[in-house]
């Protein structure tokens, strides 16, 4: 992902000068795949509407900031001045991590309660860490302390977790490796998170880096079950940098089937869907996306954390599928390789929302109107039963109606967590509906006919 953001330098968190820097936006323009398989299994991706992506990885067993305070930039803080103490202190945690407490069964329990759909797992961030059994290198959790542990290989793990609850399953994968000597090679100094050495002096060590890059992306897509998602980051290099097309190809005749490409902000034909980050575009769009926000202020686990409530995560979900997005929640497991239980309170509450109310949410569409102060409208495929979602703002009371303009009902409305009828009425454009006493303090939502 891209920087930490919002972060003070407590307990070895790390803070970022410029909070609107260094995130990945959204992509200018988007270009529809032509592959009918593609094209279906991004339909069935926006039905699913709520994912997790999981980052766990070296910057875990202190936790901080993931991989960034490696890179030369100068929005970087880090808690040892000393630039190659640093790097040396951080990659030494290879030698320490070995989360014995690993369970991804109790990842996916928590996952599926939550009321999610489709999980992303990263195999391998920017520090070049990898989460998975890679042959091409020793820099991996198989090779560490953890080496002995039958669960050494945690992706594969991961993985086969999900797909038993039948999850939708995405890969996440840095294309920059800064532990590579291919690219971050040692003979120069680090300047930024490129490369650091021109390509055309040293043409020999970009071309092992992009067969090391496209030789772990093969073994990934080849020896780690079927994937539904290729979630690549690192949008400073492209996939075409790396052979994408190559793996792409292979991957979707061997086993993956429409498999879903995610070059990050790489507009073309192997962005498959587009994947703001920490925002949430501000009109709706036509086109399939993502918004990708954590649960906390970080992507992996740190300590004492301030998590969003579960309204506050509803409230997201409400506004991200009103607008035709999926929301794709961040989320750290600890060192140890567990979730920690403060996120597994917030995550079951808003599946208990879910489950009384996900009609309005999953297998949705857009509808034009989508949007009037604290309603967000979601529409069935067939465009007329609408769904209109109150989302309660932080720390206010529910109130004795909720208003809306246009989307006017025709027949009964349905207040979805009771299953009950709701009174209502229409004036002009304005439609007022009276809820019942003694609900509980968190969003609603209504079932009704839109007139026509």
């Amino acid at each position: 992902m891209a920087a930490c953001l919002g972060l003070a330098f407590s307990s070895g968190v790390f803070a970022q000068d410029d909070a609107n820097s260094y995130v990945h936006e959204q992509s200018d323009g988007y270009e529809w795949p032509t592959d009918s398989a593609v094209l279906e299994k991004l339909d069935q991706w926006q039905d699913q509407k709520f994912g997790v992506l999981f980052h766990w990885g070296l910057y875990s067993v202190p936790g901080i900031c993931e991989s960034w305070p490696l890179c030369s930039e100068d929005w970087i803080t880090r808690p040892i001045d000393n630039y190659e103490e640093y790097k040396k202190w951080y990659w030494g945690f290879s030698e320490t991590f070995n989360p014995t407490a690993f369970n991804p069964d109790q990842w996916a329990d928590i996952m599926e309660a939550a009321g999610m759909k489709y999980m992303i797992f990263t195999t391998k961030h920017h520090d070049g860490f990898c989460m998975f059994d890679s042959k091409y290198t020793d820099f991996s959790i198989a090779k560490g302390p953890f080496a002995s542990n039958p669960k050494k290989d945690v992706a594969r793990y991961v993985f086969d977790a999900f797909r038993k609850k039948n999850f939708m399953i995405g890969c996440y994968f840095s294309k920059p490796d800064w532990h590579c000597e291919w690219f971050w090679n040692p003979y120069y100094a680090t300047a930024n998170r490129m490369q650091n050495y021109k390509r055309d002096r040293h043409p020999d060590w970009w071309k092992n880096y992009q067969d090391f890059t496209y030789n772990q992306l093969m073994e990934l897509t080849s020896n780690y079950g079927k994937f539904d998602i290729l979630w690549l980051d690192g949008g400073w290099i492209t996939g075409d940098e790396i052979g994408l097309d190559k793996v792409l190809a292979h991957a979707r005749t061997h086993g993956h089937e429409g498999l879903i490409s995610v070059d990050r902000t790489i507009q073309g034909k192997n962005e498959n869907y587009q994947t703001p980050e920490r925002s949430i575009p501000e009109k709706q769009l036509n086109h399939p996306w993502e918004s990708c926000i954590t649960l906390s202020y970080a992507w992996g686990w740190v300590p004492d954390a301030k998590f969003k409530t579960p309204n506050e995560v509803v409230n997201l979900l409400a506004e991200v599928t009103a607008k035709g997005g999926c929301l794709l929640l961040g989320v750290g497991p600890t060192a140890e390789g567990l979730i920690q239980p403060e996120v597994e309170t917030c995550l079951r509450q808003v599946g208990k929302w879910l489950k009384k109310n996900g009609q309005a949410i999953y297998n949705t569409r857009i509808t034009p109107n989508y949007h009037d102060g604290n309603v967000w409208f979601t529409a069935d495929k067939d465009g007329k039963t609408l769904y209109a979602i109150y989302s309660l703002p932080e720390k206010e009371q529910l109130p004795a109606t909720v208003e809306w303009e246009g989307n006017l009902p025709s027949g009964t409305m349905k207040l979805l967590n009771k299953n009950v009828n709701v009174r209502y009425q229409c004036k002009g454009n304005k439609v007022t509906v009276t809820l019942p006493k003694g609900l509980a303090q968190e969003p609603l939502a209504f079932r009704f006919i839109v007139k026509k």
